[in-house]
């Protein structure tokens, strides 16, 4: 961290009560001193009824960098002023070519709002570069601090083009973009993986190395027992940094800056092979020895060729799998990674930029298990009338995907149907329509909005009769559940209905979006308060864990082998001996009355006899 020139700022105190005077006061301040004002602040303050004025030099001469340094040194002084009407006000007033005045003294009134107009004031002269558009594509270039790297209230100081380091509050002193290092217990090697591809194209994987040199800095302290490693890949995958190589953190960002871009083809897929094979090199130790290891993927380009199997078989080696990209490649990253949590979604440049905290917590943190070995039909209901809308739908989408991926959805084990309702009911899938998490993934995305009126009741009742049953996927003796996701409106004909499903075995959760509960929804909470209040549709991801531990809990419950019924035409079930069977009527037969008896004389499956003159002619029972 360089040192801290001496500072030259100007403040004019205008006295009240006195006769009108300007006297000029000249303070040379270094570090230590601001400090010192900063530790004096926490103890006292000055109240004094006074006017005080900061004239701040914003010319050229001057440059960014000291300009950033004033702006900070102003905000440390004003928390030493007791702000406000009656005592100190602060007004802000920049020069160069020509004054402008920021703010005047009676423009605010609380210590807060003069902070916070005193940080955004911005520096009126900006670099121009119209060289090597391999470095700069417009003529007005980004400066370093554009994406407001500092945090924790960190000043960011410019040091040239590309360079900058951050002024910290005392908690965070010493820390890169004032935010602490990677723990020393947080034991990983990680491996970058950054497109290099025409479609991710050169301006894109600039931004990915700026990206990674950002993490570097602010994550990799001396006491760090993570590695990292950085590739990049085209057609080929191209280890340039093998994870851990590298004498220090200088030496690594040196080598980073060697990086060359490739171009070609998008092929992500052979690189996740490869990098899963040969990424981690020398550092894959096996055994207890292992740290934990994690592959970073940069891109903005769809992969060309397939992922979901080279993912697949890079997660069984028990890699971590995380993705960085813009919103146009959320779904295929989500693919890759196996969960949405795993992705880290911007929108522009300054927005990735903001990511490098988000992405040091994921490589620290392990997700709490789902219950991953338990039998479950479980059953998700989505409000898709006019009254959510399309945007809100997709968020319920992107909910829906995120829970999937924490169950083991197989024949076996976890069943998962999704029924869609507004003007009308339709059944996405059913239980037994996809035998695995990534086609329940691929037909939740595919899921339509309707539109229309919705009604609750009539999509619980749609489920309780079409889906929740033994010839449409459910399996007797595993315990059920259905989850309504709804914004409130249209759930006035649903109470009979959830009471029917609770009755017949089937645990039934409402979650209520929106910032009133509404007392229609309070009625479906049923006798273990199964409701789930969620403030927003964007807020569902966070209440993930919640709904997680409902599910499980209501999957460990006892189960009832007769309800719901697992006997088809109105065949009777009886438990018998920890087992069940099922009395049909006349006419029917089999284990669970499915079958038709083709002769009246036909035996009868296992039911009492009944008289002959009740059986209804052949053509009121629509054979299967």
């Amino acid at each position: 961290m360089p040192s801290f020139p001496l500072l030259e700022a100007i403040f004019i105190f205008l006295l009240s009560g006195v006769r009108p005077s300007h006297p000029l006061q000249e303070v040379h301040v270094s570090r230590e001193t601001i400090g010192k004002i900063s530790v004096a602040s926490k103890m006292i303050r000055c109240s004094a009824a006074v006017d005080v004025l900061f004239l701040i030099d914003g010319s050229y001469s001057v440059g960014k960098g000291s300009f950033e340094r004033s702006k900070h040194f102003a905000v440390t002084v004003c928390d030493a002023l007791d702000i406000g009407p009656e005592r100190v006000r602060v007004g802000a007033l920049q020069f160069g070519s020509v004054p402008r005045l920021e703010f005047p003294l009676d423009s605010f009134s609380s210590p807060r709002e003069v902070k916070a107009n005193m940080k955004s004031m911005v520096f009126n002269w900006k670099r121009v570069v119209l060289t090597h558009p391999a470095t700069c594509y417009r003529t007005t270039c980004p400066g370093a601090c554009d994406s407001q790297p500092c945090q924790n209230g960190g000043t960011c100081v410019p040091e040239g083009l590309d360079r900058y380091h951050c002024l910290c509050p005392p908690a965070f002193g010493g820390e890169a973009d004032c935010a602490p290092k990677l723990s020393p217990e947080c034991r990983i090697d990680v491996l970058f993986l950054l497109a290099s591809s025409a479609g991710t194209t050169l301006e894109g994987f600039l931004r990915a190395k700026a990206f990674v040199k950002r993490f570097v800095q602010a994550s990799l302290g001396e006491d760090s027992r993570a590695r990292v490693g950085v590739a990049r890949y085209s057609g080929e995958l191209m280890v340039a940094v093998p994870v851990g190589e590298y004498q220090d953190v200088p030496d690594l960002l040196r080598s980073l800056d060697g990086i060359s871009f490739g171009g070609g083809a998008t092929l992500t897929g052979g690189a996740l092979r490869q990098a899963a094979e040969r990424g981690f090199g020398s550092a894959a130790r096996t055994g207890q020895d292992r740290p934990r290891r994690v592959v970073v993927l940069l891109t903005e380009s769809p992969s060309q060729d397939d992922v979901a199997g080279p993912a697949r078989r890079a997660r069984a080696r028990e890699l971590l799998l995380l993705g960085v990209g813009t919103e146009a490649m959320r779904a295929e990253l989500e693919e890759i990674t196996g969960s949405p949590e795993r992705v880290l979604v911007y929108t522009g440049p300054h927005d990735l930029f903001r990511q490098t905290r988000e992405l040091q917590g994921k490589l620290c943190s392990r997700p709490p298990p789902g219950c991953q070995a338990r039998s479950l039909d479980l059953v998700f209901a989505l409000d898709a009338s006019a009254s959510v809308g399309p945007e809100n739908f997709a968020w319920m989408q992107s909910f829906v995907r995120s829970c999937a991926l924490r169950f083991d959805v197989n024949p076996d084990v976890t069943q998962v149907g999704l029924v869609v309702y507004g003007g009308q009911v339709r059944v996405a899938f059913g239980l037994d329509t996809h035998a695995t998490r990534a086609a329940v993934l691929r037909a939740v995305s595919q899921a339509p909005y309707l539109g229309g009126v919705g009604s609750a009741g009539t999509a619980l009742l749609h489920i309780h009769d079409r889906v929740m049953t033994v010839q449409r996927g459910a399996r007797p003796g595993v315990p059920k559940a259905v989850v309504v996701l709804t914004g409130g409106l249209g759930v006035e004909d649903a109470a009979v209905p959830v009471r029917k499903l609770r009755n017949n075995g089937v645990s039934v959760l409402v979650v209520g979006v929106g910032p009133v509960l509404r007392e229609a929804l309070r009625r479906l909470a049923g006798p273990r308060d199964s409701l789930l209040h969620v403030a927003t549709y964007a807020d569902l991801r966070h209440h993930q864990d919640a709904l997680l531990q409902w599910i499980c809990g209501e999957a460990k419950r006892p189960v009832n082998l007769c309800k719901p019924s697992p006997c088809m035409h109105e065949g009777t079930c009886i438990l018998q001996n920890g087992s069940y069977r099922c009395e049909c009527q006349d006419g029917w037969q089999g284990p669970h009355c499915g079958k038709r008896s083709l002769r009246g004389d036909a035996p009868k499956a296992r039911g009492s006899p009944r008289d002959p003159s009740q059986q209804l002619p052949r053509s009121e029972h629509p054979g299967r």
